[in-house]
């Protein structure tokens, strides 16, 4: 979708406008959205971080999805001057000047870094939020002695972009997500997050992330559908992913597989052709029920057009050969 295109849509005389999920679960789904309650979570977003008329907001993601559209929302609602790029995995490379206020995704925070004259200008930036994936311990640890406020974002398209941010740079840096104050969470029986936020979605949301909950912030374990079952025991991905993010330099991404004797078994994705010393890692590092038991060479780990694994799509590449 060009600009002009989702600016004549948002302009004209209907409530609702389209927009499409991540696909990170699945196929993505369309669905419609009350222009009234996208401008209250751009002034949410705005004030929370401080963000003033005039200040300058760099749109580099797709249009298709809700991160890029809230972004053209927040400088329409908050009177910001947008600065547009085609999206690409380089935003800051031939940026003229730097802006107040970015939105990135972790693929592009991740290449900018490599680039020294990139890096420089992802630093100047004043406010950058960072989404639609899992930001790694090394670049959290490069992000920390940033000078400027680097955030990390918790949301989904049902909640018309994110309702909560962690601190990423600083000495403020933490784990721990903290809601806007329109926001309330708790826990279902299940141990998953349930969000109402009524300014932003009329229904309360039920998520299938599992959390944990303290002094009214929060912090993200895992899915439940992405929970391995194996031999009776219960595991998460995201956990073992987690565990050896110190240790794999590789891409990789832990999956599943159905097994006739342990109802299913730990699957990674690895992008090397020589698995031989991963899985020495991971029989070091990793509790047994967690090891994998099968380890597949890809090409490239499959993501979403926004950069988040394609959870989906890794468990169809792990199924066993018929």
């Amino acid at each position: 979708m060009e600009l002009e295109e989702f600016l004549e849509q948002w302009h004209n005389d209907q409530p609702t406008i389209e927009v499409q999920t991540s696909g990170s679960t699945g196929r993505p789904k369309k669905m419609l959205v009350e222009k009234r309650r996208m401008e209250a979570s751009a002034r949410i977003t705005c004030q929370f971080l401080g963000l003033h008329e005039g200040d300058t907001a760099l749109l580099c993601m797709p249009l298709d999805y809700i991160a890029g559209k809230m972004m053209v929302v927040r400088a329409l609602t908050c009177n910001l001057q947008l600065v547009s790029l085609k999206p690409t995995s380089h935003p800051m490379k031939d940026l003229a000047e730097v802006p107040t206020f970015a939105a990135m995704v972790p693929m592009q925070v991740y290449n900018s870094l490599l680039v020294p004259e990139e890096r420089e200008r992802l630093q100047q930036i004043k406010q950058l939020i960072i989404g639609g994936g899992a930001i790694d311990d090394a670049m959290a640890k490069e992000l920390k002695t940033f000078p400027n406020a680097v955030w990390s974002t918790y949301g989904m398209t049902e909640t018309l972009s994110h309702i909560a941010l962690r601190r990423l740079s600083g000495k403020k840096a933490s784990k721990w997500y903290t809601p806007f104050p329109s926001v309330g969470i708790r826990l279902s029986r299940s141990g998953c997050l349930v969000i109402d936020a009524p300014e932003v979605a009329e229904k309360t949301i039920r998520t299938h992330d599992l959390a944990e909950i303290k002094n009214g912030r929060f912090r993200i374990l895992g899915r439940t559908d992405n929970a391995i079952s194996t031999g009776g025991v219960k595991v998460l991905a995201e956990e073992i992913e987690q565990k050896l993010r110190k240790h794999l330099r590789v891409p990789y991404l832990i999956t599943k597989r159905k097994s006739d004797r342990f109802g299913e078994v730990v699957v990674m994705l690895v992008e090397t052709k020589c698995v031989g010393w991963v899985k020495d890692i991971c029989q070091a590092r990793l509790p047994e029920f967690w090891r994998p038991r099968v380890y597949i060479p890809v090409d490239h780990i499959p993501l979403t057009e926004t950069g988040k694994p394609a959870r989906k799509k890794a468990e169809k590449m792990a199924a066993a050969p018929k």
